[in-house]
Formats: structure tokens, sequence, C-alpha cells
């Protein structure tokens, strides 16, 4: 963990250049996600929720069920009025686009609900196999992120739903090169991560050939899509290991904020702004001038995952100033502890009416913050994650770290390098597996996600 986490989500905030809505918070009148009726036999292009009525009939059932919040209105939104299915909400309507120049996934709004999915290529398939594999994912993606249920096939699981932010990204680990005779083409950001002393990575649960992240603002999309790209997968390629997590849903607070982690704190403060003149420089690949061989990483970036677990039990017992002190912030509402809101920057020469720093030499914010590692840093986008209780009797919860950088070694690297010296938060937390993913830029209209690697 780092105090460079994701921006809140704002419901109706789209990720530029990779999604559209209306002022409304509906799709354009040109949108795929104004559909008719659809049956098990719902072509592509057909879209899996059936709307009535306008954009402006979404907005007024929406104010009659605020003001009102009858039986009726609950059931027409619930789409089992005598007329027929209600409009979706806001949420459901909020598209991402498959194509463009970054993949959808890494800017995009924190999402309420996420699959990490690790696959092998299987014995015997080679980049031949690779190629059909990753055109057959880049097709699912792209109708399901678009609202559309899929031909032949589809599960119906999300069906009457919208698109509702559903994004599937795609990463390829060290290991795909070897086994698609593309070594050639390996980038050296993937060169696997340094170890680190507070490790205890279990190598089942790490890396892999293929990496998939699937995330939305409904539960049921995000089955929907897992299950399709599972389904897809075919002889091809079989799960490695797959994690499953979770945000607060859009709407759950009276305006957007951002995320609080499992144990309780504001977790995306400082991460690296859209606003900031080199926030694609430290994001993203250079669409040129990068090395011979490796044009096809021209507006990607690199993906490090990590699953942390909290040690709840123990975290839970300190008092919160203990807690607090940690972190290097007030817990209600992530500010530093040396005054302001959220958004001060912390003053880490302040000291107290006693001498000492207020934010403590060890504290989580001040070794993690870029001016204490050379100006490194890194876009976190996590989901916390809660697997039942484990052999030992105790909470198996915490985050599934993802963190977005155009070099690892001068992101991710760096930044962990110094928190495994010396970070007070790390007797609370434990990294169980590991991952470094290069993440090509988006695919143009036509392409499929990896194309320029696999046909180049």
């Amino acid at each position: 963990m780092t105090d460079t986490p994701s921006s809140p989500k704002k419901s109706l905030k789209k990720s530029p250049k990779n999604s559209r809505t209306n002022s409304s918070g509906n799709p354009p009148e040109s949108s795929p996600a104004n559909p008719t009726a659809n049956s098990s036999e719902t072509p592509p292009g057909i879209s899996r929720r059936r709307l009535m009525g306008t954009a402006g009939a979404a907005g007024a059932a929406g104010l009659v069920l605020g003001a009102a919040g009858g039986a009726g209105a609950a059931s027409a939104l619930r789409g089992d009025s005598a007329d027929g299915p209600g409009p979706l909400t806001s949420v459901g309507t909020t598209e991402e686009m498959f194509h463009g120049k970054h993949q959808a996934g890494i800017t995009t709004p924190l999402q309420a609900r996420g699959h990490l999915i690790a696959f092998d290529l299987a014995p015997g398939a080679g980049r031949k196999e690779a190629m059909a594999l990753l055109r057959r994912w880049s097709e699912v993606a792209k109708q399901l992120m678009a609202g559309r249920s899929l031909a032949g096939a589809d599960t119906g699981v999300a069906y009457d739903a919208g698109p509702s932010s559903l994004t599937v990204t795609f990463g390829f680990g060290r290991t795909f090169f070897d086994r698609t005779g593309l070594t050639s083409k390996r980038p050296v950001e993937l060169d696997p991560l340094p170890d680190f002393s507070s490790d205890q990575l279990d190598a089942r649960r790490s890396n892999g050939d293929l990496w998939v992240q699937i995330g939305s603002d409904d539960a049921l999309v995000a089955f929907h899509a897992l299950r399709a790209v599972q389904q897809e997968a075919g002889e091809a390629a079989r799960v490695r290991w797959q994690m499953n997590g979770f945000n607060r849903s859009p709407g759950a607070t009276a305006a957007p904020m951002t995320a609080r982690n499992l144990m309780g704190q504001v977790d995306g403060t400082g991460n690296p702004k859209p606003s900031e003149p080199d926030f694609e420089k430290r994001l993203f690949v250079p669409e040129t001038g990068g090395p011979a061989g490796q044009e096809w990483m021209a507006g990607g970036s690199y993906a490090v995952v990590r699953r942390i677990r909290m040690l709840l039990d123990d975290w839970e017992k300190l008092p919160r100033g203990d807690q607090e002190a940690v972190i290097g912030r007030h817990k209600k509402d992530g500010a530093p502890l040396t005054g302001g809101d959220e958004f001060t920057e912390p003053e880490l020469q302040k000291v107290g009416t006693n001498g000492k720093l207020i934010i403590a030499s060890d504290a989580h914010s001040r070794i993690s913050a870029p001016e204490q590692n050379g100006g490194a840093a890194m876009l976190r986008r996590p989901f916390s994650y809660h697997d039942g209780i484990s052999a030992d009797g105790v909470p198996d919860a915490g985050l599934l770290f993802i963190c977005w950088q155009a070099d690892p070694m001068r992101g991710f690297v760096p930044v962990q390098r110094k928190l495994d010296r010396g970070d007070a938060l790390s007797k609370f937390i434990r990294h169980e597996s590991s991952g470094l993913f290069a993440v090509p830029g988006g695919p143009r209209e036509g392409e499929y996600v990896g194309q320029r690697l696999l046909e180049g």
C-alpha cells in the first residue's frame, strides 16, 4: 500500500478519450444502449437493456422515485410495470469505450466490482492460438462494454442491465513472450520485480502469461464478463489464478468522495491528476521515440498487481489516534495530521509542542510521498477483497493493489523499496502474491488488443 491511491469515482464523470455519456448521464441518441426487447436470440448490436422513453423520461423517473419512494416507482425501475421495463439509472447507462488511445480500466473512475484473472497458455499453444484468443476476447469486451448481449451462447446473467461502466483490460506477462516466440519484443520493463523482505508470495497466485482486469458498477455485469472471458479462453488458455474485489458503490455517499479501504482509511488522495502536466508521461509509454521492436506498447502502461492481506484483528485493536499516527492522516477525512483538508499538502517537517515530528518518520504517508522518493509516482487503482475466514481463524481480507506507470522501475519499485525498509504500516499487512504485466495501448477501430505485437 502507498499513499498514492485512485481518484474517487464520480457517478457521471467519464474517462477522457475512453468513454461517453450525454449531460443527463444517459448515452447519446445514437448509442446502442437504446434498444428494443431482447431474448435468448438477441444478436450483437442489440442492447441488454430495453429502455422506455427518452433520456428525459429516465430523469423524470428518478425524480418520481426520490419524491414519492412509492411501490409504483420502485416497480418501474425494477422493470416489472405493466408497460414494460423502466429506465436505467445513470449508473447503469455509463459506458466506457473499447477503442481509444489507451485501454479502458486504467484511468476509468473506480468501479464497484472487480475481477482479476491470470491465464497461462495451454501446453502446445503458441502465437497462432494467442492471436485467435485475443481476437475472441476483444470482440467479447467490445460487445459487453457497449451493453450488448453476446451472439449464441450468452448466459443471460446481465439481461436488463446497461453497460454499467464495464471495462475489460488485457495485459501480457513476461512468460507470454517465451510461449509465443516474441522474446525480441519483450520490454525490459517486464524484468522480474526485485525481492522485498516483507514478501510472503504464493507462486501459484502470482504472475501468468496473460492478465485480464474486469471492472463494473454492477456485480452481475462484472460476473457476466468474467464468465464470457473464461469461456472464450477455450482450449487455448487455462486460469492460473482469479481474485475478486469491490469498492464503494456510486451514490453511496451524499457527494462523491475518495474511497476507503478495509482499514477504514481514506485511500485515494495522492494519485497523479490528469490536470498535472506530466500525468501522461508518468502513466503511459510514449507514442514515439521508444525502443525499436516495442512500438506495440505505444500508449500502453505497466500494471503491478499485489494481493495484500490486511491483518485486521491487529489493526482494529489500535486506538484511532495510533492508527492515524501509523498513516500520518486523520481517519475521518483523510487530512494530514499537520492540518488542512484531505488535499492539503502535508508539512513533513512540522513539529509539535513536544518537539517531535507531527507526521512520524515512519508514517506511511511520509515514506510513500513522491518528494520522499525522487518524484516516483504511480496511479493506484485498487479493489478491496474479503475471502472469508482463513484456516487460522482470522479474516482473509485486504487490498487487491493495482498500480499503473510508464516504467515500474521508476514507479512502483523505488516506493516499495522505501516502504520495505521502515513503513509503520508493514506490521499490519502482508504481501501474498505479485504480478507484473505489459498492457498495450487501446486498439484502433478494426483492431483487437495486442494485434500490433502479435502481427507486427
